[in-house]
C-alpha cells in the first residue's frame, strides 16, 4: 500500500513536469496562435491524465484498505484500525534525523479521495474555463503540482516532509491566485494570500520544532506517542494553530481568503474546498491526540467566533464568489468547532462533504459568471431557464450548504452539531449557541445567493468581447461540456455522500437544525417575493454596513500592522539614505577636499619642488644649529 501512496503523490508531480516541460515544444519551434492551441490540448491532456491515474489509484488504495481487516467496513475515521507505513530513506541531519516515508489510514485514503476527485473536476474543468488562455500549460502544471503536495501532506508520516508539502501548497496558491497578474487586484490578492499564510507558516514551523525535539522524533508516530510535559503540549499546539488558522483561514488570519476570489473560478474550487483550506483542520485531526484541552478551548472560541461572523459577512456581500468564500471560512469553522469538541471524525466527515458541495458551487459560480460576464448578484437574474443544468446543480450544491435532506450537508452538518451538543468542553453552550444561530444565517444567505441569481427578471445584456487575460463569456445556453461534465460529477457525492452517516443519525437534533435553517430561508424568502427587486440583505439594517465590510477587520489590520510597518520601512528607507548613505557620501566629500588640499604640493611645477627642498634644507639645518 505505501508503494500505492508513493504513486498517488508522484502521478500528480509527473505531470507537474510534463506539463511544464512537455507542453511547450511546438513543431516547427515558432510561437504561433496554432502552436499555442496545440501546446494547450498537450498541457491539458497531461493534467487530466495524471489526475485521473491519481484518482484510479487513491480509489484502489481505498478498496485494499477497506478489506485489509476483512471487515470491509468503509467510514471517515474508520477505514483502518491501524495504519501501514514505510520509510522510502532517512536523512541524517547530525541530530535528529528526518525520515521520508508515507502512512497510510483511513484518514489519509479518505482525504485523498477527496483531493484527486475535486483536482480531477477542476483540471477537466479548467479546458473549457481558460480555453485560448496561452498560459495554460504552466496554469494546469501547478494545479498538478499543488494537487501532489497536498497529498504529499496527508499521506507524510514525518512531521518535516509534511511541512514540504505545506510551503509548496502555498507557493502554488500564490502563483496560481496571480494567474492574471495583469489585474493589479489579482497580483494584489496573490502577495496577500502568501504573506499572510506565511504569518502562520512560521508559527507552525516553529510548533514543528517544538514537538520533534521534545519527542525525539519527527515521525508523526512518534511524536503521539510520546509522553510529553503538559506546558511543552500547549506551546507546541498552540503554535501549531498559527499555521491551522493560515491555512483554514480561521480568525484572525481569515482576511486573505475573500481577496483571493480574485483568481480564476476553478482555482477558488480547489484551494478553497479541497485542498489549502483543509489542510489546517486535516493538521489538527492528524495530530489530535497531542491536542490539549486548553489548546482546543482556544480553538473552539476562534471557531465561534469565525463561524457567525463569516456567515453574516456573507450574507451582506453583493459579489457571488465572495458569499462563497466567506462561507467557506465558516463550514470551516464548524469543522474546527468539532475538533474543539472532541470529535474529529464528525470534523472529517463535514470537511469531506463540504468538499464536495464547495466545488461543486464555485464551479457552477464560474459557469454563472462566465454566462453574464459579471461577479455581482445585482447584474443576474432569471438564469434557471438560461442555465438549466447549472441551475439544478447549483441548487443541490446550496441545499447541501444549507444541509437540507436528503444533501450530504445535511448528514455531517447534524454530526458536528450532535458532537458540540454532547461536548464535555467548558465551551459547550457558546459553540452549540453559535454553531445554531449560524445554521440560521446560512439558510439566509444561501437563499438570498440562489433566488438572486437565478430568480427575477434577468439583467444579461450584450457584452463587449472579452479583454485579453480575463474569463471568455459564453454566448450559448450553457457553458462548454468540459465545465458542465465536472459540475455533474461533483453533484452525486454532494447529494448522495451523507448516507454513508445515516446509522449514526439523531433525528431529535437534526429536526432542530433543520428547523432553524428552514426559519432563516423562510425569512428571506418573504422578504424577497414581497420586493423581488429588492436586496433581502436589508434586513441586517444598520449592520449591513458593517458586514459587508468583514467588520472591518482589514482596515483595523492596515491601521494596526500594515501602517505602522510601512512607516517603519519608510523610516529605515530615510535613516539608509539620510544617515547610512549620508555618512558614506560625507566621507566622499571630506577625502575630495582633503585630496584637493594635498594635491598642492602635487601640481607637477619643478620650481615649487626646488623651493620646497631648499626651504626643508634650510630648516634642518638651522634646527641644528639651534638645538645642537
Amino acid at each position: 500500500m505505501i508503494a500505492v501512496a508513493a504513486l498517488i503523490v508522484l502521478l500528480p508531480f509527473a505531470g507537474a513536469v510534463a506539463g511544464l516541460l512537455g507542453s511547450r515544444w511546438p513543431r516547427g519551434g515558432s510561437r504561433t496562435e496554432e502552436n499555442d492551441l496545440r501546446a494547450n490540448r498537450r498541457a491539458a491532456w497531461i493534467a487530466v491524465s495524471s489526475a485521473a491515474g491519481a484518482l484510479a489509484a487513491t480509489v484502489w488504495l481505498a478498496v485494499q484498505a477497506a478489506g485489509s481487516d476483512g471487515s470491509g467496513e468503509f467510514f471517515w475515521g474508520e477505514l483502518l484500525p491501524g495504519s501501514a507505513e514505510g520509510t522510502l530513506t532517512v536523512i541524517e541531519t547530525g541530530g535528529l534525523p528526518i525520515s521520508v516515508g508515507l502512512q497510510v489510514d483511513g484518514l489519509s485514503v479518505l482525504t485523498a479521495i477527496l483531493v484527486t476527485v475535486v483536482a480531477l473536476a477542476v483540471q477537466v474543468y479548467s479546458v473549457g474555463y481558460l480555453r485560448g488562455d496561452s498560459r495554460f500549460p504552466s496554469y494546469s502544471a501547478f494545479i498538478s503540482l499543488f494537487t501532489s503536495a497536498m497529498l504529499l501532506v496527508v499521506f507524510a508520516a514525518d512531521l518535516l516532509v509534511l511541512y514540504v508539502g505545506w510551503e509548496i501548497m502555498g507557493l502554488c496558491s500564490y502563483l496560481l491566485i496571480g494567474h492574471w497578474w495583469e489585474d493589479r487586484a489579482n497580483s494584489r490578492a496573490a502577495v496577500k494570500a502568501f504573506l499572510v499564510t506565511r504569518l502562520g507558516d512560521v508559527a507552525f514551523l516553529f510548533g514543528i520544532f517544538t514537538l520533534g525535539f521534545a519527542a525525539g522524533s519527527f515521525r508523526i508516530d512518534d511524536v503521539i506517542a510520546a509522553d510529553l510535559p503538559a506546558g511543552t503540549l500547549v506551546l507546541a499546539t498552540m503554535l501549531l494553530l498559527g499555521g491551522v488558522a493560515g491555512k483554514s483561514a480561521q480568525v484572525p488570519l481569515q482576511t486573505w481568503l475573500p481577496d483571493a476570489m480574485a483568481g480564476p473560478t476553478p482555482i477558488s474550487a480547489l484551494i478553497h474546498a479541497a485542498t489549502m483550506v483543509a489542510a489546517g483542520i486535516f493538521i489538527v485531526a492528524r495530530l489530535f491526540p497531542v491536542f490539549p484541552q486548553p489548546t482546543l478551548d482556544v480553538l473552539g472560541v476562534l471557531a465561534a467566533i469565525g463561524m457567525l461572523g463569516a456567515a453574516l459577512a456573507a450574507f451582506a456581500q453583493d459579489d457571488l464568489k465572495r458569499i462563497l468564500a466567506y462561507s467557506t471560512i465558516s463550514q470551516l469553522a464548524y469543522m474546527a468547532a468539532a475538533l474543539a469538541a472532541g470529535s474529529p471524525d464528525a470534523a472529517i466527515f463535514h470537511l469531506v462533504s463540504h468538499g464536495a458541495f464547495k466545488a461543486l458551487l464555485f464551479l457552477c459560480a464560474g459557469a454563472v459568471i462566465h454566462h453574464v460576464g459579471s461577479n455581482l448578484l445585482s447584474h443576474m437574474g432569471g438564469l434557471r431557464r438560461a442555465m438549466p443544468i447549472t441551475f439544478w446543480t447549483m441548487t443541490v450544491g446550496f441545499a447541501a450548504l444549507m444541509g437540507l435532506p436528503p444533501t450530504s450537508g445535511f448528514f455531517s452538518k447534524d454530526a458536528v452539531i450532535l458532537a458540540l451538543e454532547h461536548s464535555t468542553s467548558p465551551i459547550r453552550l457558546l459553540l452549540y449557541g453559535s454553531a445554531l444561530i449560524t445554521v440560521g444565517v446560512t439558510g439566509a444567505y444561501a437563499v438570498r445567493a440562489w433566488l438572486r441569481t437565478f430568480f427575477g427578471e434577468p439583467h444579461v445584456q450584450a457584452l463587449p468581447e472579452p479583454e485579453p487575460g480575463t474569463a471568455h463569456v459564453f454566448d450559448g445556453r450553457e457553458a462548454p461540456r468540459t465545465m458542465v461534465w465536472p459540475i455533474g460529477l461533483l453533484a452525486v457525492p454532494a447529494l448522495l455522500l451523507g448516507f454513508l452517516g445515516l446509522a449514526d443519525m439523531d433525528w431529535l437534533s437534526a429536526a432542530t437544525s433543520l428547523a432553524v435553517v428552514l426559519l432563516g430561508a423562510a425569512i428571506v424568502y418573504a422578504s424577497w417575493r414581497g420586493a423581488p427587486q429588492s436586496d433581502p440583505a436589508r434586513l441586517l439594517g444598520p449592520f449591513r454596513a458593517p458586514c459587508e465590510q468583514a467588520f472591518y477587520v482589514d482596515r483595523a489590520y492596515a491601521a494596526l500592522v500594515a501602517r505602522p510597518i510601512l512607516a517603519l520601512a519608510r523610516g529605515v528607507v530615510r535613516t539608509d539614505t539620510h544617515v547610512v548613505d549620508g555618512a558614506v557620501r560625507g566621507s566622499g566629500r571630506m577625502t575630495m577636499r582633503l585630496s584637493a588640499f594635498a594635491r598642492l604640493a602635487q601640481n607637477g611645477n619643478a620650481q615649487l619642488y626646488v623651493t620646497g627642498l631648499l626651504a626643508g634644507i634650510l630648516l634642518i639645518a638651522v634646527g641644528a644649529v639651534v638645538w645642537g
